[in-house]
């Protein structure tokens, strides 16, 4: 089966009724995306599916067939970081860091449909779960971020 992958189209050898999760961990090594729960309750495992966060414990890599998938590996680089990975690294977002690949993922989604977001717009669409209890950082590195790719002053955010 064919994905379309980061921007490119790999080939992978893989059950179609196998997680997307795992077949991007186990078959395709890239470990970025976090496996947390298996029910899609957590978001360990955001990716980006056609722009939006999707949950790839729960979908079948059959069901990604023509679809555009984005890991947090092709989110930015280490040349042109993203915008979000500047805010959340300025916000200190990050604790253990394990829930922080699929954070971002999510993010990353409700910036492409909500360029400036209000609290109600993240608390709606962020419903990761970080056990370190990080939300209120998670908030503001949204809002920098927000600020930073529309030139405002949301990157001054802090509360």
């Amino acid at each position: 089966m064919k994905l379309d992958l980061n921007g490119r189209t790999v080939q992978v050898d893989a059950d179609p009724g196998m997680p997307l999760l795992w077949v991007l961990r186990d078959v395709l090594n890239m470990t970025g995306t976090k496996f947390g729960c298996g029910v899609a309750a957590c978001g360990a495992c955001t990716v980006r599916v056609d722009g939006q966060a999707v949950r790839s414990c729960v979908v079948p890599v059959s069901a990604m067939a023509g679809k555009r998938i984005q890991t947090i590996e092709a989110l930015g680089s280490p040349d042109k970081p993203h915008a979000l990975q500047l805010a959340w690294i300025a916000e200190q977002v990050p604790q253990c860091g394990y829930c922080q690949s699929g954070m971002l993922m999510a993010a990353a989604a409700l910036l492409d449909k909500t360029p400036r977001p209000t609290d109600l717009d993240i608390d709606a669409v962020m419903t990761n779960i970080c056990r370190c209890g990080t939300y209120q950082r998670i908030r503001l590195a949204i809002k920098r971020a927000a600020g930073m790719a529309t030139g405002g002053a949301a990157h001054k955010v802090r509360a």
